[in-house]
């Protein structure tokens, strides 16, 4: 029972920080007499809504992309944190590479990956993708590495094979430090993916954003803005689930 209410308080405290800065953002508007083309109110945000920006469309798009780069980021994270688990020489050969690899601003890539995929959502993914990778081979790689030597080399002299040690010992316990890997990859994935529709996409949230530029529409600038943020909430919110599924409370790393 406490501790329903406690979530309950958290999800409501949550709720009024939300609320509160849209009041403070209307009080701006209205007592600063701002103009609109600079920031516009909460409702001429809201009434872009019903505008022609075929807002539908243009955020499944991007939510393809911020899904779809995350989700391959984090099955080509744990497989190559298992191969480095599994083999040293791998690891010695490899991260170092990896690492400096990331170190390359994506933009910079951004007319490369035009010339090489051409534009759509492809090329975007792929940039979502190399963008959150990172956070989730090291923090795997990490938690595959903390677990407990002896009880692995236990199960191996019973006879275990490397994949039974990861499904039943590494990977259990490795999932916390996965998890707070896939946190931090959510934000990485939705910069990628408008980073990717800024260079090389013809729709999009973030292409809508480039278009809108030019009439000095702000109040649709800030509800793509708006919707981005909603995509990518939606995925830590999904996260958190899985997390809340997957792992124990005690192990979670709030």
């Amino acid at each position: 029972m406490e501790e329903t209410a406690a979530k309950a308080k958290k999800i409501g405290l949550a709720v009024v920080m939300h609320l509160a800065v849209v009041v403070v953002w209307q009080l701006w508007i209205d007592w600063g007499e701002v103009p609109a083309f600079i920031m516009p109110s909460p409702a001429d945000t809201v009434a872009t809504l019903f505008e022609d920006y075929a807002w539908g469309a243009n955020t499944l798009s991007t939510g393809i992309t911020v899904y779809a780069g995350f989700w391959l980021a984090v099955a080509v994270g744990v497989a190559m944190a298992l191969l480095f688990s599994w083999s040293a020489a791998l690891n010695a050969a490899f991260m170092p590479l990896i690492v400096s690899l990331n170190m390359i601003p994506k933009v910079a890539l951004g007319p490369l990956f035009i010339v090489w995929f051409s534009y759509g959502v492809g090329p975007n993914i792929i940039i979502a993708f190399s963008i959150c990778f990172l956070p989730i081979l090291i923090t795997m790689a990490r938690g595959l590495r903390d677990t407990e030597p002896d009880l692995i080399d236990l199960v191996r002299a019973v006879g275990a094979s490397r994949w039974q040690i990861f499904t039943k010992i590494q990977l259990p316990g490795a999932l916390p430090h996965l998890f707070s890997g896939m946190k931090v990859a959510v934000v990485l994935a939705v910069a990628g993916a408008i980073v990717g529709e800024f260079i090389a996409s013809e729709k999009g949230l973030g292409y809508l954003i480039l278009v809108v530029q030019s009439d000095l529409d702000t109040a649709a600038m800030f509800m793509a803005v708006l919707l981005i943020t909603v995509v990518g909430v939606s995925l830590y919110a999904l996260v958190l689930l899985l997390e809340r599924i997957f792992v124990v409370r005690d192990a979670r790393v709030e």
